[in-house]
């Protein structure tokens, strides 16, 4: 007998369908780190075994050797295991906001280590959409075992805030440097171009998308190495990432995408007095983006090659190549 009156997928509502994806990739990620996990536990007891045949260790010498990196990894488990709070970290102060939160210098109470914390509010990410953008930038942090990408070592939640423990760079980001210096020298801009295209092809090498490459987010270390941050919109390959950001980003734009006609010094002029604002608005500068993100026209991670021309234009003349006194 035939089922009458049931309810096709397609009209189950936004809460319902968010719940089941949050389900699905719940699981998904728990059963790739579970893969991961074991994997690399693999490895590095063949890594252990190698060493010990290199080195000529008799019987007895191997199996101390062994018990030694069995009580390792069992600290190990258990140190991932061990749930993190914001209660084992003290705020030392603020050093940057963002659109959906702030980022503080924090030390963790039981070893003294210092690092930078992401507070993210919840609300604010689901508002606007911001849910698989967040997802992508945790993974990343995660997966980017790499010099060119900011180290996360924790995260954790609250019904508030998702918070996201990360590596501490001192070295300010590119656009102080800018604001400072207005321009670099030839030998400058190489350097700095060159780490940031290795940088920017890690991610790639990862199947992510930055989408968000400009100089508040190339950080220095104190060496003055780049380093990649704000994951915020980036994008990858996997479901959980994928959100139409710029859904209502062409309300804010004319069709004809006119600009304003302005010489080389007005137009640095512009920029020094917008700079900082742009920076540290819930909107953002468009100068970086590339224009088939705007049309909406589809995009790859030329996209992000892009932003770097823009910004390699900037560090040489002062300014962007595209810049307005308004977005429009």
């Amino acid at each position: 007998m035939a089922m009458t009156g049931s309810t096709p997928c397609s009209s189950m509502s936004n809460h319902t369908k968010e719940r089941v994806t949050m389900t699905k990739v719940t699981l998904e990620n728990f059963y790739s780190n579970l893969i991961a996990q074991h994997e690399e536990r693999e490895m590095r007891q063949k890594k252990l075994e190698k060493v010990m045949e290199e080195e000529g260790l008799k019987d007895e010498e191997k199996r101390l050797r062994r018990s030694a990196h069995a009580r390792k990894e069992t600290e190990f488990l258990r140190l991932k295991r061990t749930r993190l709070g914001l209660e084992d970290f003290e705020s030392l102060k603020v050093i940057g906001r963002g659109a959906f939160g702030e980022v503080r210098l924090v030390q963790k109470k039981d070893t003294g280590h210092v690092y930078a914390m992401k507070i993210l509010r919840k609300a604010d990410m689901l508002e606007k959409e911001q849910v698989g953008h967040i997802r992508a930038e945790r993974d990343i942090l995660v997966e980017a075992d790499s010099l060119w990408v900011v180290k996360m070592f924790y995260s954790f939640q609250d019904k508030l805030n998702l918070y996201l423990i990360m590596e501490f760079l001192p070295g300010g980001d590119m656009m102080t440097l800018l604001m400072k210096k207005d321009t670099l020298t030839e030998e400058e801009t190489q350097f700095y171009i060159a780490e940031t295209v290795l940088a920017i092809d890690s991610i790639h090498q990862l199947g992510f998308i930055h989408r968000d490459i400009k100089p508040d987010n190339l950080l220095l270390d104190s060496k003055g190495h780049v380093k990649l941050s704000d994951f915020g919109l980036c994008t990858g390959l996997k479901k959980a990432h994928r959100t139409e950001f710029y859904r209502n980003l062409n309300h804010s734009l004319p069709s004809d995408f006119t600009f304003q006609n302005m010489n080389s010094k007005r137009k640095a002029e512009t920029w020094k007095r917008n700079r900082r604002q742009l920076a540290f608005s819930t909107v953002g500068t468009p100068d970086y983006i590339a224009p088939e993100v705007f049309m909406q026209t589809g995009y790859n991670k030329l996209c992000d090659w892009w932003s770097l021309g823009v910004i390699m234009y900037e560090m040489l003349i002062g300014y962007p190549p595209f810049c307005s006194e308004t977005p429009q």
